[in-house]
């Protein structure tokens, strides 16, 4: 779901591998080798890696830090946040409730939330428990993020029922946008058919049954156990270390926080055939199909030349899998990011392979990199250099990115100047779907905040005519933000919009969906005069 570019790794970092004994021998290949190479190329200060053939467990294996500064190394039991990973969960979660009986994949969403409401009021009425799953509902691409991406204030029963008043992009059904929002929902669904929280009906329906037994739905159990990964961002572009992030509200669409041993068990039901080691059926083999099939297309993009070999010949969204083909083979995967982390789960039903690579900061061409090796290695094709081939393309984004930047600030009107007095744009603007937010004096600051988004706030820098750009004070997102004011023929504000600065920005910082109007200060009461 999202490449945030970086640069190459310290030298001297520790690099630490511990395997869980291995149940099968592995191809001769070193594994090790290249995980400490991609680290070092990438920037990254831990990894975990599980790979699983055949229901064994070729590996289970930790490489790098912890935490940036501290010597603890990451290990097979070490905890990492997978984010969007959680949605396979959450999928397989209504998959047994499916089996049960007590939903059907094509219910209309308002038969088990009654108050269930979209902008459309068709859409409403015609959104089915499947449509919340496959990306396909109308929303644009990370719609509503905002209201949960960084951290809010928001619970998950108003991020709901903001759902209302956030515009589509296009038509109910007509084409693929990845959202998080309507994952939401979905958790919210299994919350209401357990009669217990998402998190709690996950751990005793799939996590428990697994012998997953150190993974948490919440980021404070994580923080809770002995052995968990801090997560890490570039400030800079240089890797450091941040605070955790906690989503609590968007359980459904993120929320599990795994290790490479766990997630070892989870590929292993999965390729399985939906059972346990002991043969328990956990998920029918008819729901784990209907999560492994396509449901909507998605457009094959034409990669770099050097990257060619990595184009599929199909491409779709299941039900909380993405699918494609890689050498003849069908592969089900997901990714996953928050501050500070990303993963990725892969399988390849036909041949019982999974790989899972989970990583304490925001790079993909790391995982990517490693997951393309290891299958080209069991599916016995001629193996690439993909970490020299990614961290070409990678510098090569970047500097593109960069220079892309400078040609924009290079033509804009430098000697221009806003048509209003600096404090004429201070006050309170409202979203119909976000909320507020404030512009205000501080010194000769002018700082503006998201209202129920504590880490959102910023000084405003002006860039040209009505323009500005805001700053955030949370330099690791990477998220600065161009703030463009329309005015009235009176020259009062009408509106204010904003912008990505960068193309690097993660789609959750979904500025672009927010459409800011001022809020009039209340009249005053003639009686009181």
């Amino acid at each position: 779901m999202m490449t945030k570019f970086s640069r190459n790794f310290a030298a001297a970092l520790l690099v630490l591998a511990v395997s869980v004994p291995a149940l099968a021998a592995a191809p001769a290949y070193n594994l090790d080798a290249d995980v400490k190479l991609a680290l070092k190329t990438f920037d990254v200060p831990g990894m975990a890696i599980a790979i699983v053939k055949d229901g064994k467990v070729i590996s289970a294996s930790g490489y790098g830090v912890r935490k940036l500064g501290d010597p603890a190394p990451v290990d097979g039991k070490t905890l990492f946040e997978v984010a969007s990973n959680s949605k396979a969960f959450t999928a397989a979660a209504l998959a047994m409730l499916v089996d049960e009986g007590k939903i059907a994949w094509d219910d209309p969403v308002t038969k088990h939330l009654p108050d269930f409401q979209m902008f459309d009021s068709y859409v409403t009425g015609a959104m089915t428990v499947r449509d919340l799953l496959t990306h396909r509902s109308g929303l644009g691409l990370g719609a509503g993020d905002l209201l949960w991406w960084p951290t809010t204030s928001f619970s998950t029963d108003e991020i709901i029922a903001r759902l209302r008043y956030v515009k589509p992009a296009t038509s109910f059904r007509n084409s693929y946008a990845y959202d998080n929002l309507l994952y939401i929902v979905a958790g919210k669904i299994i919350a209401a058919k357990a009669g217990k929280p998402w998190g709690a009906a996950v751990q005793e329906r799939i996590l428990a049954p697994l012998g997953m037994n150190g993974t948490t739905t919440s980021v404070a159990a994580m923080l809770a156990s002995g052995d968990y990964s801090a997560p890490h961002s570039k400030i800079n572009d240089k890797a450091a270390v941040v605070k955790p992030m906690p989503v609590e509200n968007a359980v459904g669409a993120v929320g599990i926080n795994t290790s490479a041993e766990d997630i070892a068990r989870w590929m292993n039901m999965l390729l399985n055939g939906g059972k346990l080691e002991n043969g328990t059926q956990l998920i029918s083999a008819k729901q784990l199909a209907e999560m492994w099939s396509e449901q909507t297309p998605m457009r094959i993009r034409e990669p770099k030349p050097a990257l060619a070999a990595t184009k599929p010949n199909f491409s779709a969204y299941g039900l909380g899998f993405s699918l494609r083909d890689y050498k003849g083979r069908k592969i089900a995967m997901h990714g996953g990011a928050l501050q500070g982390f990303y993963s990725t789960v892969l399988m390849v039903p036909e041949e019982k392979l999974g790989i899972a690579i989970l990583t304490n900061a925001e790079n993909s061409p790391a995982m990517a990199s490693l997951y393309w090796r290891i299958l080209d290695q069991y599916l016995n094709v001629p193996a690439s250099d993909w970490i020299q081939l990614y961290a070409d393309q990678e510098a090569a984004s970047h500097k593109e990115e960069l220079e892309r930047q400078g040609k924009e600030t290079g033509a804009r009107t430098a000697k221009s100047t806003p048509s209003l007095p600096l404090s004429a744009y201070d006050g309170e603007y409202e979203d119909p779907w976000y909320g507020k937010v404030t512009i205000r004096a501080e010194g000769k600051k002018h700082i503006m905040s998201f209202t129920r988004t504590p880490d959102l706030a910023g000084e405003l820098e002006h860039f040209q005519h009505d323009t500005f750009i805001v700053r955030w004070k949370e330099r690791n997102f990477n998220a600065d933000a161009y703030v463009t004011f329309a005015l009235n023929p009176d020259a009062s504000i009408e509106r204010m919009k904003m912008a990505p600065v960068s193309m690097e920005t993660d789609f959750s910082y979904d500025f672009r969906d927010l459409n800011f109007t001022p809020v009039k200060p209340p009249k005053a009461d003639k009686a009181a005069k």
